[in-house]
């Protein structure tokens, strides 16, 4: 069969140009390549489209026979402006082509109805790569044009940063700054961001948490004498451009189990909230979801919010799933501001708040909205160790601990009936195993077999400092660092 379609030529409806907003209300009516440089509003808010594009039943099942890189063509296009639009179907070709196999997100059948799809055949064995590659295409795009150089900063809890890092190295136009929590990722995350040894590729070790090292990138873009003097840009999902490829995989898996006429439902572990919002956007662009699974780990906030109403910050506790080792979801201000009917005011108070009290409610009447979509389960290391292990019993197949996450709460959802049988439940395989040796020896009692390329990392030379959480030393450490 045919899988190169010219989208762009054949749906003049997509040319039109979408506009975004922040969901706090001070910027509006800017471009997909405003929002994709800014990376966070200068309001504090995240970037959202002012209206939702959709495909009709029709289109959905145009889709059915296209490859993953077809299908991420016709999925990202809506959103991207005139100038990208025509490039887009080259990135996709060149960034897919980097995935091992011939399906790059490959679902696997574990029982009737009840699959797995693996999101770590990218360059760095985790989900973030599907996103991250596109992210930093786009950027080149969009940089080589304006002829413009900026600096990235993230925060990771242990995926993004080695995807990040990545994903930017060799490119001229970028200097990339990644904060993790020191000692907090697996070693094989450290290394796989600590053995890059490229010039603008610096990692850089933070004595706090995740979220402390989130809580720094918000404070550098919301300093906006920093923040223009070194061109500042973002790569967390709360960079729009990050979340869009995002939504991919939820359209190809569910295409692949019989939708548009089959509903399926999918279980995410779930931390920042980006890739389980991204299941939620495949919703509102015309995939029939019927459930969206939350799976949180013991740093459960996303659980009691969606139990009680309440969302409130608590200490985060180190567990063996690191990479959702998190108490302040950022991206779920995005669908905060739709279950609030777009209210930027409501918004707004909800949010000073949550940086006064540690805590916000929700109306009831907002939370039944949520309540149609979204389930929620959290699981204890213990569960994690028992689902790793019961798994590998039960169908040979290996999980790392952020999926068992969701297998765990995909297996509790089915198990009180509050999904159905009859519908495919998609649990996201976000990490490869060999990234969490010693969780899988605790679990099973061996470790996993290392891919050729995370072996080659282990013999590499690490490089990267330790500095404390303190922003004017991390400003000034950038600075420094930053490439003229």
């Amino acid at each position: 069969m045919s899988q190169r379609v010219d989208w762009y030529s054949e749906k003049k409806k997509m040319s039109q140009n979408l506009k975004y907003k922040s969901t706090r209300g001070m910027e509006s009516n800017l471009s997909f390549e405003d929002v994709l440089l800014n990376g966070l509003a200068r309001d504090g808010g995240l970037y959202m489209p002012e209206k939702w594009p959709k495909f009709s039943y029709k289109e959905l099942v145009e889709m059915q026979d296209l490859d993953y890189t077809s299908l991420a063509e016709k999925i990202i296009l809506p959103f991207v402006g005139s100038n990208l639009k025509q490039k887009i179907g080259k990135i996709s070709r060149k960034v897919y082509k980097k995935f091992n196999g011939k399906e790059k997100a490959p679902l696997i059948k574990l029982e009737d109805n009840f699959y797995l799809m693996e999101l770590f055949h990218g360059p760095t064995f985790a989900f973030k790569d599907y996103a991250m590659q596109f992210l930093s295409e786009l950027f080149s795009e969009v940089l080589n044009n304006s002829k413009r150089k900026i600096v990235i900063l993230g925060a990771t809890s242990g995926d993004t940063g080695s995807a990040a890092l990545e994903a930017f190295r060799g490119k001229k136009n970028t200097d990339i700054f990644i904060l993790f929590p020191h000692d907090r990722v697996s070693s094989v995350q450290r290394k796989q961001m600590t053995s890059i040894n490229q010039k603008g590729c610096i990692p850089i070790a933070v004595r706090t948490d995740f979220d402390g090292c989130q809580d720094i990138v918000k404070n550098l873009f919301s300093d906006d004498k920093f923040r223009d003097q070194v061109s500042l840009s973002a790569i967390n999902s709360i960079n729009w451009g990050r979340l869009v490829p995002q939504i991919v995989y939820y359209f190809y898996g569910a295409l692949k189990l019989g939708a548009p006429k089959q509903k399926v439902s999918f279980s995410v572990p779930t931390g920042n909230f980006g890739n389980i919002l991204a299941g939620w956007i495949a919703m509102k662009m015309g995939l029939p979801i019927e459930k969206l699974i939350c799976g949180s780990n013991q740093n459960d906030i996303l659980t009691r919010f969606f139990y009680t109403g309440k969302m409130e910050r608590k200490n985060v506790i180190p567990s063996l799933s690191p990479s959702m080792d998190i108490q302040v979801s950022s991206n779920f201000e995005r669908l905060l501001f739709e279950i609030l009917n777009r209210d930027s005011k409501k918004l707004i108070d909800l949010m000073k708040k949550f940086n006064i009290s540690n805590h916000y409610d929700v109306p009831e009447n907002n939370m039944l909205r949520l309540k149609e979509t979204f389930l929620a389960f959290k699981a204890s290391d213990n569960d994690i160790i028992n689902t790793i292990k019961n798994t590998y019993d039960r169908y040979k197949y290996l999980l790392d601990p952020h999926t068992a996450v969701a297998i765990f709460s995909g297996e509790k959802a089915l198990k009180n009936k509050l999904v159905s049988k009859d519908i495919p439940l998609i649990t996201l395989g976000c990490a490869h195993p060999a990234k969490f040796p010693d969780t899988i020896l605790k679990s099973l009692n061996f470790k996993p077999k290392n891919p050729i390329k995370l072996e080659k990392i282990f013999k590499s030379k690490e490089n990267f400092e330790v500095i404390d959480n303190d922003l004017e030393v991390i400003k000034n450490y950038i600075l420094k660092k930053m490439r003229s």
